[in-house]
């Protein structure tokens, strides 16, 4: 799997220490992540790395291995984040282990919102660390969190407070919002209305879990050129109007722009990979 990702069309891959490997494989996967991240293979990947969590035995050896990696991983995912103390923990942990390695690139870090305790404080935990880029919403344990049976882990409308508050987090916080993975390796009606569901209400991305969902989830997520366009002639339109008389709004082709339709225009611009 690590020869093979680096050529994957993923905006970015995540390397999970976590629930993917058994507890009496954990030395060694680590071991394996580190070697590969090291290679030039992975020179100009964007990776991140979903460590063990905090309060587990492995944590903090997956952090500092890491963070001895002259130039990856860019991030670590910390999974089952439940409060601001856990990013507090993670934050002396990678302070301190950079110091050590004497790494010139702090690591970031992404949230992992998974157990009914990390939603329920979300908001604090998205203002809890300066490192922090992103918060992703995890379901398969978070619906074990919550007690739900496999039909409800199923149903879209059941998610849909819990894809709010993380959402609304974010926003407040300015991170990124990351729709979790859905639970099913195909490509069939139920991935495509997740994918759609989750790109309608506002969130970045979404991870994939199998490399065959890459195409769908990059077209679901990538304005077309006609949205790119569109968002260039908003954000010139209104650039013009203040120019010629400091006008905060302005009428263009039957539609009124103000603040919040440039905002939308950027985060547009921000997805195709292109500056305002």
């Amino acid at each position: 799997m690590l020869a093979k990702a680096p050529g994957l069309a993923a905006d970015e891959l995540v390397v999970d220490l976590e629930d993917a490997v058994a507890a009496s494989m954990k030395e060694a996967a680590l071991a394996s992540v580190v070697a590969a991240l090291a290679s030039e293979a992975w020179a100009d990947v964007a990776v991140s790395v979903r460590v063990n969590g905090p309060r587990t035995p492995w944590c903090h050896f997956d952090i500092a291995a890491l963070a001895a990696v002259p130039e990856r991983p860019v991030g670590i995912v910390v999974p089952k984040v439940e409060s601001a103390g856990d990013l507090a923990f993670v934050d002396r942990l990678l302070d301190g282990a950079e110091a050590t390695a004497g790494r010139a690139r702090p690591l970031r870090v992404q949230a992992l919102i998974e157990t009914a305790a990390g939603l329920s404080r979300v908001q604090e935990i998205a203002g809890a660390s300066t490192r922090l880029d992103a918060l992703i919403l995890g379901y398969a344990d978070l619906a074990v969190s919550l007690g739900r049976t496999a039909a409800g882990a199923e149903d879209l409308d059941a998610w849909r407070p819990a894809q709010e508050m993380v959402l609304l987090a974010a926003r407040a916080h300015g991170l990124q919002a990351i729709d979790g993975p859905y639970l099913g390796v195909a490509v069939d009606a139920a991935f495509t209305n997740a994918v759609a569901r989750a790109r309608d209400l506002g969130f970045d991305g979404k991870w994939a879990i199998h490399p065959s969902q890459l195409p769908a989830l990059n077209d679901a997520f990538t304005p077309t050129d006609e949205e790119v366009e569109g968002a260039r002639h908003v954000i010139a339109a209104l650039a013009q109007a203040e120019r010629e008389g400091g006008a905060g709004a302005v009428a263009v082709d039957g539609q009124m722009l103000d603040e919040a339709v440039r905002a939308a225009a950027l985060r547009t611009l921000a997805r195709a990979g292109e500056a305002a």
